[in-house]
């Protein structure tokens, strides 16, 4: 049987161990990504503002890997809308998993420049120091929602419609500096299309909460659960090991792979509803009182899209990803992690 090409890139990163930077290291993404680097004997410089970010996050880090594993891991607190602060994160550095970011699309239909400021400036300020330091290799979050209006399924990488949020408009506009970046600088950049990422340290609080999160909060509670529309609206929903993934085969590839972006899901959809009704009988697994549970309807939300789906065909031509959690065992994994957590596990 032939070797999973993820198999491969652990094993040649614990032969060769390297330093990297992880933008958002505090966040819910960075975090993953930084434990599964700690735990592959890398060397870790993490950024964050901690405006989205949690340092209990980073402490749950400390409590997978170990005291000793994170000596090879350095914070540096400060924002990546400061063009010095991300020099000064980036000195000796070989590859930079850049995912810090401001997120949500309610958040940026509610203040647009605040998104533009950190996604846009903030990115352009990660490239230019990552190629002012050397770095060989810069991977960046991207998001479906560059996608728009394009009402093609499977989502593929060459047909993208218009944006229908600033949000997704940020995200666009990450992947076009990107790509000059590389072409008038020859720093090799590629880009992830992130589709509804979930799992653990996913933060459950907050207005801009994410909705397993959210929900798994509001069932454990006995709070109401709300989906905005009918509930017929359908997500690719990832695992946030299928990220951590394909950001380290992106760090890894060829070199002709580079100056591309790839789709991060599943090549599946998961109506809303039918998602309500797998995490309730998940955590009615813990907390009896949550199987008779029913989800309230309220109004759309601006900026949402109604059906997306990513075409993975590329990702795993190019880089070799295959994700290793579907659906089902995502889901469980994740509801386990939150209700050893909550109040009143």
């Amino acid at each position: 049987m032939t070797r999973p090409r993820h198999d491969e890139v652990c094993g040649a990163l614990e032969a060769e161990p390297r330093r990297w930077l992880v933008t958002g290291a505090a966040g819910f993404i960075g975090s993953a990504l930084v434990e599964k680097l700690l735990a592959l004997g890398q060397h870790v410089v993490g950024l964050d503002s901690f405006v989205t970010g949690h340092r209990h996050n980073l402490d749950d880090v400390r409590g997978v890997v170990g005291d000793q594993a994170m000596r090879r891991f350095q914070l540096v607190e400060g924002d990546i809308r400061d063009l010095e602060t991300c020099r000064r994160a980036m000195a000796e550095i070989d590859v930079v998993l850049h995912q810090a970011a401001l997120g949500s699309v309610p958040r940026s239909i509610q203040d647009p420049i605040a998104s533009h400021q950190c996604n846009v400036d903030g990115t352009v300020n990660v490239l230019r120091a990552a190629h002012g330091a050397g770095v060989a290799r810069l991977v960046y979050a991207s998001s479906s929602s560059v996608y728009g209006d394009h009402p093609g399924l499977p989502k593929v990488e060459e047909a993208i419609g218009r944006p229908l949020s600033p949000y997704a408009a940020t995200k666009r506009i990450d992947e076009v500096y990107a790509d000059v970046w590389q072409r008038s600088f020859g720093l090799e950049v590629i880009g992830l299309r992130y589709f509804n990422v979930y799992g653990r340290r996913q933060d459950p609080d907050g207005p801009y909460a994410a909705v397993i999160p959210r929900w798994i909060a509001a069932l454990a509670a006995g709070a109401p659960c709300v989906i905005f529309g009918d509930g017929s609206q359908s997500r690719d929903f990832c695992y946030v090991d299928n990220a951590v993934q394909a950001n380290l085969l992106a760090a890894l590839g060829p070199a002709a792979a580079t100056g591309e972006v790839y789709n991060v899901g599943l090549e599946a959809r998961t109506d809303l509803v039918q998602l309500f009704r797998m995490l309730r009988d998940r955590v009615a697994a813990f907390r009896p009182h949550a199987a008779a549970a029913e989800p309230e309807l309220a109004a759309p939300r601006a900026g949402d899209v109604q059906h997306s789906q990513a075409s993975i065909a590329k990702i795993r031509q190019r880089l070799g990803y295959e994700p290793t959690h579907g659906i089902e065992q995502g889901l469980t994994e994740t509801v386990e992690w939150f209700l050893r957590r909550l109040p009143h596990a």
